[in-house]
């Protein structure tokens, strides 16, 4: 069978010799990634959205300050594993403490390491804060301390 007579079986535009499941895989590898690189995409925009719509409304809200005591503090403590062998483990502490206003309520807040060293369980005095974020704690001097 000749050139031309195969030519004529398998179409006049078909070439021969090429595969065209290999290009098929690629098409649909490519297609796979691009869907895969949008998708992380917006996830990351969704993120960075709801992280300044946050951000704005506690910097809308206004700053008060209202009497309460702290009534317990905790930390959080978060590793991660180095990307490489012989790289130290890195370590992430995040602070927080709940305080009791006079109504009752209660309010957690994050706070920085430093205010957490600062603050003791049972300390009263004035929170300050705007919205959902901490802007700091003035304790009473005038906190009688009874023994036994």
């Amino acid at each position: 069978m000749g050139l031309r007579s195969l030519r004529s079986v398998i179409g006049e535009g078909t070439r021969v010799g090429t595969d065209s499941g290999i290009d098929s895989i690629f098409t649909t590898a490519g297609t796979s990634l691009t869907i895969l690189i949008a998708v992380i995409a917006v996830i990351i925009g969704a993120g960075l959205i709801r992280s300044y719509a946050s951000w704005s409304r506690n910097s809308a809200q206004p700053l008060l300050s209202v009497k309460a005591a702290v009534v317990s503090k905790r930390s959080r403590v978060r590793s991660q594993q180095p990307y490489e062998e012989g790289q130290p483990q890195q370590t992430k502490t995040d602070y927080y403490a709940t305080f009791e206003v006079e109504s009752g309520d209660r309010m957690e807040f994050a706070i920085s390491g430093r205010d957490y060293g600062q603050l003791a369980e049972g300390d009263i005095g004035k929170l300050s804060f705007r919205g959902s974020r901490f802007q700091g704690f003035e304790r009473d001097n005038n906190r009688v301390i009874q023994f036994g």
